[in-house]
């Protein structure tokens, strides 16, 4: 096992598109470790699917449980961009992180040195992966596939989010629209806007700010009704995409194998909607996760992750690259 002794600090670099995390952490001067073999102090870092201004009330319930299971003080960390997430992880500055396909492949390409310790499943028994749609309003007759959003304001949501940019580009690519998934060759076929968060990319579309776009299926279907920030039938779906390999909690290996072989199993045992609620830590439809609308998680494997990289391959992206 790797000892830090750190404090996280998270300062906004002056573009406003990273994070810096330094420092030393909750054990800090000292070699000391939970009764349980953790850190005193884990850090826990995601960034938001929707556009939340506080995040870590999605993740109070996990973090609660977290605590009591290693028995570490869990520090959350709201990051602006998949960048300062992976950052964080190659400067051993996080220790826990919550990751969209695309942006847990692009850390390992990055140099992070990661395991999954579980992908997100949406209902219990069931197994993880999602789609990414492509969104117009009903009333633009215009636009019924991919091929039509040439020359249209097109929502992605971030250049990290797997299915808000790259399956998306994968797709435009298949239609013939653009050449490549690099920003040169989408910004000469449309002009993309990056809205930030599944849910404001598919506002966005709906309130004509992007004549089409992109946002993941359930974002769509369920929690932004759910939420009433959509009607059903406000938007029409046009394009779906193969299933993506779920979203997924990857923890630095600088945690050392039996921490790290630890949390696998406490992800995939224990951190669900029936054991919180059992436990306490939350009760109803306010029992979540993440920011996701997740029942728990499953075992996974890095290999689950190849389709993604071949993904990344077709579309010679470059934020494949980092």
């Amino acid at each position: 096992m790797k000892i830090r002794t750190r404090i996280t600090t998270i300062a906004a670099a002056a573009v406003g598109v990273a994070l810096v995390m330094s420092g030393c952490s909750g054990s800090a001067d000292s070699d000391a470790l939970t009764a349980k073999g953790f850190p005193e102090t884990l850090t826990l870092a995601a960034i938001p699917a929707e556009n939340s201004t506080d995040l870590k009330a999605s993740y109070d319930p996990l973090i609660k449980l977290l605590e009591k299971e290693t028995g570490a003080k869990v520090e959350f960390v709201q990051a602006s961009d998949y960048a300062s997430v992976v950052e964080g992880l190659i400067a051993d500055n996080v220790d826990l992180a919550f990751f969209g396909p695309f942006a847990y492949v692009v850390a390992g390409i990055n140099g992070a040195d990661i395991t999954p310790v579980g992908a997100v499943i949406k209902d219990e028994g069931t197994q993880p992966g999602y789609q990414s749609y492509g969104l117009a309003r009903p009333d633009e007759s215009n636009i019924n596939g991919l091929k039509d959003f040439a020359g249209k304001k097109v929502c992605f949501v971030d250049p990290g989010s797997t299915s808000g940019f790259l399956y998306p580009t994968a797709g435009l690519i298949e239609a013939g629209v653009i050449k490549s998934g690099t920003e040169a060759d989408i910004s000469a076929a449309m002009t993309p806007i990056y809205a930030g968060g599944h849910d404001s990319s598919a506002l966005a579309i709906a309130s004509g700010d992007c004549d089409a776009g992109f946002a993941f299926d359930t974002m769509v279907d369920k929690t932004m009704i759910a939420k009433g920030d959509l009607k059903p039938g406000q938007l029409k779906t046009v394009w779906k995409s193969d299933m993506i390999a779920g979203s997924v909690f990857a923890a630095n290996n600088s945690l050392g194998t039996e921490a790290v072989d630890k949390l696998k199993s406490l992800f995939t045992e224990k951190v669900n909607v029936k054991n919180l609620q059992a436990e306490g830590f939350c009760e109803g439809d306010g029992c979540r996760i993440t920011d996701e609308r997740a029942w728990g998680f499953v075992p996974v494997d890095d290999s689950a992750y190849g389709g993604v990289r071949h993904v990344c391959e077709v579309t010679g992206s470059d934020k494949c690259k980092g």
